[in-house]
């Protein structure tokens, strides 16, 4: 069977490489090396666009382009980056690995209702603060790890965040609603479509008794300044996932604090900013702990 190909659009949302760099590429190093259409517009392999999406990778890493295109794609895959899986909290045994290992193989199994079964009645056992805690993050970070190993595939990936998406929107649907304190407005950044990491924090700032306004991700700078605005929010928190390059994360921070209204703190969460250098006016919470701690502290500097 011929390996589907996909035009310039679709690789550029796919790899995240721009239809100017693709080109420009492909002038300069010889690769990508598109076919062309009856129309004789570019069309690529799947096995380039899977290449593109490595190089991209190791890009963010930090790592040259023309270094990596001139690579055999063996040894790109050996110098992908493994992100270690750590434990849940309080695993000192392998029987948390273990569970997770096998709601893990449901999504490689393709068994949705298996998987959506098992995650409700972890749910249902757990209650949602342990759930998101003690399950789904650590899920998470098993199933970024094995994508990263090519284990999983990116439809895989993909059916795992809708399904574990769907679950925690309608366990926070059931929460209390209301006014209350603080405003909490909750977003990402272009170019950082990563969800689950938002609403992990949703569900855990809102148990708390939190007001969470959700956007969604990828919105741009000035609509969450506008937003922060209309919905006089006390704090504008962020997700950024391990996947999002860290060295565009200090200049997007600084820039939002030139945007945001007086008054709206600037929170930066998630895996991407662990090792982000402290900031001027805004607040890092690398870990979920870390944003119940910082509300903790909000709530006690104004009591």
């Amino acid at each position: 069977m011929k390996s589907p190909s996909f035009n310039i659009a679709a690789v550029e949302r796919d790899t995240g490489l721009s239809k100017d760099v693709l080109r420009m590429w492909e002038r300069r190093y010889g690769f990508p090396i598109p076919d062309r259409n009856g129309n004789g517009e570019r069309i690529y392999p799947a096995e380039q666009v899977e290449r593109l999406r490595l190089i991209k990778r190791l890009m963010d890493a930090g790592h040259r382009p023309g270094k990596l295109i001139a690579t055999a794609t063996e040894e790109l895959s050996a110098l992908a980056p493994k992100r270690p899986v750590q434990p849940a909290a309080g695993d000192d045994t392998g029987e948390v690995a273990a569970e997770l290992a096998k709601l893990l193989a449901l999504i490689k199994q393709h068994d949705v209702p298996g998987y959506q079964q098992a995650m409700q009645q972890r749910l249902a056992r757990q209650g949602l603060h342990r759930f998101v805690q003690d399950t789904v993050a650590p899920l998470t970070r098993h199933v970024g790890a094995a994508w990263e190993e090519g284990s999983v595939e990116v439809f895989e990936e993909h059916l795992f965040t809708e399904l574990t998406k769907r679950l925690l929107r309608q366990a926070i649907a059931t929460l209390p609603g209301g006014s209350r304190s603080p405003r909490i407005v909750l977003t990402s950044v272009p170019d950082e479509p990563h969800v689950l990491g938002l609403l992990m924090a949703e569900a855990l700032l809102a148990l708390e008794g939190a007001e969470c306004i959700p956007l969604g991700t990828q919105m741009p700078l000035l609509e969450i300044g506008r937003a922060a605005e209309a919905h006089r929010a006390d704090i504008v928190a962020l997700s950024f996932s391990t996947a999002f390059p860290q060295r565009q994360i200090p200049g997007l921070l600084q820039q939002l604090c030139l945007i945001l209204p007086a008054g709206s703190e600037l929170w930066a969460g998630g895996g991407g900013v662990a090792r982000v250098a402290k900031m001027a006016g805004v607040i890092l919470l690398p870990s979920l702990d870390d944003a119940i701690r910082a509300l903790a502290e909000w709530r006690a500097a104004r009591s």
